[in-house]
Protein backbone atom coordinates (compact mmCIF):
# COMPACT_ATOMS: atom_id res chain seq x y z
CA UNK A 1 0.00 0.00 0.00
CA UNK A 2 1.33 3.45 -0.97
CA UNK A 3 1.88 5.97 1.80
CA UNK A 4 -0.83 8.32 2.97
CA UNK A 5 -1.50 11.71 1.47
CA UNK A 6 0.35 14.72 2.83
CA UNK A 7 -1.65 16.96 5.16
CA UNK A 8 -0.80 20.63 4.95
CA UNK A 9 -1.57 23.87 6.68
CA UNK A 10 -0.83 27.30 5.26
CA UNK A 11 1.52 29.89 6.73
CA UNK A 12 0.63 33.57 6.59
CA UNK A 13 2.80 34.02 3.50
CA UNK A 14 0.80 31.30 1.73
CA UNK A 15 3.59 28.75 2.10
CA UNK A 16 2.46 25.13 2.61
CA UNK A 17 3.59 23.48 5.84
CA UNK A 18 3.57 19.73 6.44
CA UNK A 19 1.55 18.86 9.53
CA UNK A 20 3.30 15.48 9.71
CA UNK A 21 6.81 16.96 9.87
CA UNK A 22 5.91 20.45 11.12
CA UNK A 23 8.14 21.97 8.45
CA UNK A 24 7.58 24.17 5.41
CA UNK A 25 7.90 22.90 1.86
CA UNK A 26 9.97 25.87 0.71
CA UNK A 27 11.18 29.31 1.78
CA UNK A 28 8.59 31.82 2.96
CA UNK A 29 10.62 34.52 1.20
CA UNK A 30 10.93 33.14 -2.34
CA UNK A 31 10.61 29.44 -3.06
CA UNK A 32 11.63 29.79 -6.71
CA UNK A 33 14.82 31.67 -5.87
CA UNK A 34 15.62 29.17 -3.13
CA UNK A 35 15.26 26.24 -5.55
CA UNK A 36 17.43 27.99 -8.11
CA UNK A 37 20.15 28.70 -5.57
CA UNK A 38 20.17 25.35 -3.78
CA UNK A 39 19.26 22.67 -6.31
CA UNK A 40 20.11 24.17 -9.68
CA UNK A 41 23.22 26.21 -8.86
CA UNK A 42 24.20 23.67 -6.20
CA UNK A 43 24.51 21.06 -8.97
CA UNK A 44 26.05 23.50 -11.49
CA UNK A 45 22.86 23.52 -13.55
CA UNK A 46 21.92 24.42 -16.23
CA UNK A 47 25.61 24.52 -17.29
CA UNK A 48 25.99 20.72 -17.04
CA UNK A 49 22.75 19.86 -18.83
CA UNK A 50 22.87 17.86 -22.04
CA UNK A 51 20.45 15.60 -23.87
CA UNK A 52 19.73 12.55 -21.72
CA UNK A 53 20.96 14.11 -18.46
CA UNK A 54 19.46 12.34 -15.43
CA UNK A 55 18.27 14.02 -12.25
CA UNK A 56 16.90 12.21 -9.19
CA UNK A 57 15.26 13.63 -6.10
CA UNK A 58 14.30 12.64 -2.58
CA UNK A 59 11.06 14.47 -1.76
CA UNK A 60 8.86 15.60 -4.66
CA UNK A 61 6.68 17.83 -2.46
CA UNK A 62 4.86 20.43 -4.56
CA UNK A 63 6.91 19.66 -7.67
CA UNK A 64 8.64 23.04 -7.52
CA UNK A 65 12.12 21.63 -8.12
CA UNK A 66 10.98 19.72 -11.18
CA UNK A 67 9.29 22.84 -12.58
CA UNK A 68 12.38 24.96 -11.98
CA UNK A 69 14.49 22.38 -13.79
CA UNK A 70 12.08 22.23 -16.73
CA UNK A 71 12.31 26.00 -17.10
CA UNK A 72 16.09 25.97 -17.70
CA UNK A 73 16.48 23.02 -20.10
CA UNK A 74 18.08 24.25 -23.34
CA UNK A 75 16.07 23.92 -26.54
CA UNK A 76 16.33 20.53 -28.19
CA UNK A 77 17.35 18.66 -25.05
CA UNK A 78 15.35 16.11 -23.10
CA UNK A 79 16.04 15.11 -19.49
CA UNK A 80 14.82 12.42 -17.12
CA UNK A 81 13.75 13.14 -13.55
CA UNK A 82 13.07 10.37 -11.04
CA UNK A 83 11.60 11.48 -7.73
CA UNK A 84 10.76 9.54 -4.56
CA UNK A 85 7.84 10.67 -2.38
CA UNK A 86 6.30 8.89 0.62
CA UNK A 87 3.53 11.44 1.30
CA UNK A 88 2.19 12.80 -2.01
CA UNK A 89 0.27 16.06 -1.81
CA UNK A 90 -3.22 16.42 -3.14
CA UNK A 91 -3.24 18.07 -6.54
CA UNK A 92 -5.25 21.04 -5.33
CA UNK A 93 -2.75 21.72 -2.54
CA UNK A 94 0.21 21.53 -4.89
CA UNK A 95 -1.50 23.86 -7.38
CA UNK A 96 -2.40 26.35 -4.64
CA UNK A 97 1.21 26.44 -3.47
CA UNK A 98 2.68 26.77 -6.97
CA UNK A 99 0.33 29.33 -8.47
CA UNK A 100 1.14 31.71 -5.62
CA UNK A 101 4.82 31.72 -6.65
CA UNK A 102 6.51 33.86 -9.28
CA UNK A 103 7.27 30.86 -11.48
CA UNK A 104 9.41 31.20 -14.61
CA UNK A 105 7.25 31.72 -17.69
CA UNK A 106 8.19 28.27 -19.02
CA UNK A 107 7.06 26.58 -15.80
CA UNK A 108 3.70 28.26 -15.15
CA UNK A 109 1.59 26.31 -17.68
CA UNK A 110 2.92 23.03 -16.28
CA UNK A 111 1.31 23.45 -12.85
CA UNK A 112 -1.90 21.62 -13.89
CA UNK A 113 0.22 18.71 -15.15
CA UNK A 114 1.62 18.21 -11.64
CA UNK A 115 -1.78 18.66 -10.00
CA UNK A 116 -3.41 16.11 -12.31
CA UNK A 117 -0.56 13.63 -11.91
CA UNK A 118 -0.72 13.81 -8.11
CA UNK A 119 -4.48 13.30 -8.11
CA UNK A 120 -4.22 10.31 -10.45
CA UNK A 121 -1.01 9.13 -8.82
CA UNK A 122 0.52 8.75 -12.25
CA UNK A 123 3.94 7.22 -12.25
CA UNK A 124 5.14 8.81 -15.51
CA UNK A 125 4.37 12.20 -17.02
CA UNK A 126 6.12 15.00 -18.93
CA UNK A 127 6.88 18.49 -17.72
CA UNK A 128 7.80 20.07 -21.03
CA UNK A 129 11.31 18.75 -21.82
CA UNK A 130 11.55 16.70 -18.61
CA UNK A 131 10.26 13.12 -18.41
CA UNK A 132 9.21 12.55 -14.80
CA UNK A 133 8.90 9.24 -12.98
CA UNK A 134 7.18 9.64 -9.62
CA UNK A 135 8.02 6.77 -7.28
CA UNK A 136 5.51 6.65 -4.45
CA UNK A 137 6.63 5.08 -1.19
CA UNK A 138 9.36 5.23 1.42
CA UNK A 139 12.66 5.97 -0.34
CA UNK A 140 14.42 3.60 2.07
CA UNK A 141 12.42 0.78 0.50
CA UNK A 142 12.13 2.04 -3.06
CA UNK A 143 15.55 3.47 -3.92
CA UNK A 144 17.62 0.29 -3.45
CA UNK A 145 15.46 -1.45 -6.08
CA UNK A 146 15.74 1.39 -8.61
CA UNK A 147 17.75 0.27 -11.63
CA UNK A 148 18.90 3.73 -12.73
CA UNK A 149 21.63 6.24 -11.92
CA UNK A 150 21.53 10.00 -11.61
CA UNK A 151 23.96 12.65 -12.80
CA UNK A 152 22.61 15.04 -10.17
CA UNK A 153 20.59 14.61 -6.98
CA UNK A 154 18.18 17.03 -5.30
CA UNK A 155 18.14 15.96 -1.63
CA UNK A 156 15.01 17.74 -0.49
CA UNK A 157 13.64 15.91 2.52
CA UNK A 158 12.34 17.94 5.42
CA UNK A 159 14.83 19.14 8.05
CA UNK A 160 16.94 16.32 9.50
CA UNK A 161 15.72 17.07 13.03
CA UNK A 162 12.10 16.67 11.88
CA UNK A 163 12.52 13.84 9.35
CA UNK A 164 15.65 11.89 10.35
CA UNK A 165 14.57 8.84 8.32
CA UNK A 166 15.27 10.73 5.09
CA UNK A 167 18.92 11.22 6.09
CA UNK A 168 19.81 7.78 7.42
CA UNK A 169 23.26 6.40 6.45
CA UNK A 170 21.78 3.43 4.56
CA UNK A 171 19.67 5.74 2.40
CA UNK A 172 22.61 8.05 1.65
CA UNK A 173 24.65 4.95 0.75
CA UNK A 174 21.88 4.05 -1.71
CA UNK A 175 22.03 7.57 -3.16
CA UNK A 176 25.78 7.16 -3.75
CA UNK A 177 25.26 3.71 -5.31
CA UNK A 178 22.77 5.25 -7.75
CA UNK A 179 25.00 8.18 -8.73
CA UNK A 180 26.90 8.18 -12.02
CA UNK A 181 30.69 8.72 -11.97
CA UNK A 182 31.30 12.40 -11.31
CA UNK A 183 27.68 12.87 -10.25
CA UNK A 184 26.67 15.51 -7.75
CA UNK A 185 24.16 16.30 -5.03
CA UNK A 186 22.87 19.47 -3.43
CA UNK A 187 20.73 20.04 -0.35
CA UNK A 188 19.57 23.01 1.68
CA UNK A 189 20.68 21.45 4.98
CA UNK A 190 24.07 22.23 6.48
CA UNK A 191 23.75 19.69 9.30
CA UNK A 192 27.15 18.41 10.36
CA UNK A 193 25.71 14.93 10.86
CA UNK A 194 24.32 14.90 7.30
CA UNK A 195 27.64 16.09 5.88
CA UNK A 196 29.48 13.30 7.67
CA UNK A 197 26.98 10.68 6.47
CA UNK A 198 27.34 11.84 2.85
CA UNK A 199 31.12 11.89 3.16
CA UNK A 200 31.08 8.31 4.46
CA UNK A 201 28.77 7.35 1.58
CA UNK A 202 31.46 8.36 -0.89
CA UNK A 203 30.99 12.05 -1.72
CA UNK A 204 33.46 14.90 -1.49
CA UNK A 205 31.28 17.23 0.57
CA UNK A 206 31.42 21.03 0.59
CA UNK A 207 29.58 23.53 2.76
CA UNK A 208 28.40 26.42 0.58
CA UNK A 209 26.54 29.71 1.15
CA UNK A 210 22.85 29.09 1.79
CA UNK A 211 19.80 30.94 0.54
CA UNK A 212 18.35 33.96 2.33
CA UNK A 213 18.67 33.79 6.09
CA UNK A 214 20.16 30.32 5.92
CA UNK A 215 23.91 30.82 6.18
CA UNK A 216 24.99 27.51 4.68
CA UNK A 217 23.88 24.59 2.51
CA UNK A 218 25.68 21.43 1.37
CA UNK A 219 26.80 20.15 -2.02
CA UNK A 220 29.08 17.36 -3.15
CA UNK A 221 30.61 15.26 -5.91
CA UNK A 222 30.92 11.47 -5.95
CA UNK A 223 34.53 10.49 -5.38
CA UNK A 224 36.36 8.56 -8.07
CA UNK A 225 34.64 10.30 -10.99
CA UNK A 226 36.29 11.63 -14.13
Amino acid sequence: MIGQRAKVTWAQAGTPVSTHFDDRYFSHADGVAETGHVYLCGNDLPKRLSDGFRVAELGFGTGLNALALAAVVPDGQRLSFVTFEAFPMRGADAAKALVALALPVAAGPLVPVIANALDRRDRNFALGPVDVTLVLGDARDMLPDWQGQADAWFLDGFAPARNPEMWEPALMDAVACHTAPGGTFATYTASGAVRRILDQAGFDVTRAPGYGRKRHMTRGVLRGGP
